[in-house]
């Protein structure tokens, strides 16, 4: 695997890769790089016989008074666990390197809709943040598919309809989310987590499956669904910031008639932030 820094070293990598007849399968992160990024790489890998990460903490996509300061910063391990997944080439630039004008003045891209509500009514321009960066890296990668993880299952609803909108000859392929033995879904923010707090956190996962059993029971008021699993996390210590039952596809609130579902979920244990999700398919056979 080699690391470069420019788009010029990374577009010449990936030309050669091209020219030998190899699909372009792309990873976009933000490092401090987990089991379940290594699971997008491998499915990467799967798909195409060339892998590009990248890895850029990208400060479009923070709020004021988020962690961009402090997310942590791990390269030499990332590389690490990259090599190990299948990857051959890692895309690491700076901030000056992806906006080399500033970003005052950065053309923005706006996906509507989906982007609106949930994780986009608490992080105001989050997903503007994420769409303009993932664009701007489509173009600089031109990969033939791309992967990211079901966990983050707004963002990823973001960028199916950014690639739908702007035919974007990319294929985005959904990773289904990787957890640890408790359940709780792996994140990069799970180290904020003190021990209490981690012990806590599986409660978000539970709280998503007890729904879900609800649902699959022929429960269809999912008003008091929800505010039943809001009072199960506030009990078990979580500050819940909201948690909805959604069409998989469009986000809008889900009809009582629809058998297809996803239970969307996120909270503050302290001042860590997690997110959760559980699709729910009610036609599905036990």
């Amino acid at each position: 695997m080699i690391t470069v820094k420019t788009v010029r070293e990374l577009r010449a990598a990936v030309a050669r890769a091209r020219s030998e007849g190899k699909r372009i399968g792309f990873v976009p992160t933000m490092g401090n790089l987990h089991a379940g990024h290594a699971a997008l790489v491998t499915k990467a890998a799967q798909r195409a016989e060339f892998v590009v990460a990248s890895i850029f903490v990208n400060p479009l996509q923070f709020g004021a008074g988020e962690d961009l300061d402090t997310y942590p910063r791990t390269l030499a391990a990332d590389q690490e666990r990259l090599l190990a997944a299948g990857c051959n080439l890692l895309f690491a630039p700076g901030v000056e390197e992806m906006y080399p004008d500033g970003m005052a003045g950065q053309t923005l891209v706006c996906v509507p809709g989906v982007s609106e509500g949930l994780c986009g009514a608490s992080r105001p321009g989050h997903f503007d943040g994420v769409a303009t960066v993932v664009t701007k890296l489509f173009h600089m990668v031109q990969p033939d598919l791309a992967v990211f993880g079901e966990k983050d299952f707004q963002q990823l609803a973001v960028i199916r309809k950014l690639v739908r909108d702007l035919d974007l000859p990319v294929q985005i392929i959904g990773e289904p989310t990787v957890r640890d033995s408790d359940g709780l879904a792996l994140s990069s923010r799970n180290g904020y987590l003190n021990d209490a707090q981690r012990r806590c956190a599986p409660a978000l996962y539970q709280t998503l499956g007890a729904l879900a059993a609800e649902l699959r029971s022929g429960r269809d008021d999912h008003g008091v669904l929800i505010e039943d699993g809001l009072a199960r996390l506030s009990a078990a210590g979580f500050e819940p910031d909201y948690l909805e039952i959604r069409h998989p596809l469009t986000l809008r609130p889900a009809t009582r008639a629809e058998r297809q579902l996803v239970i969307l979920a996120a909270a503050r244990l302290g001042t860590t932030r997690l997110i959760d999700n559980l699709l729910v398919d009610l036609d599905a056979t036990a």
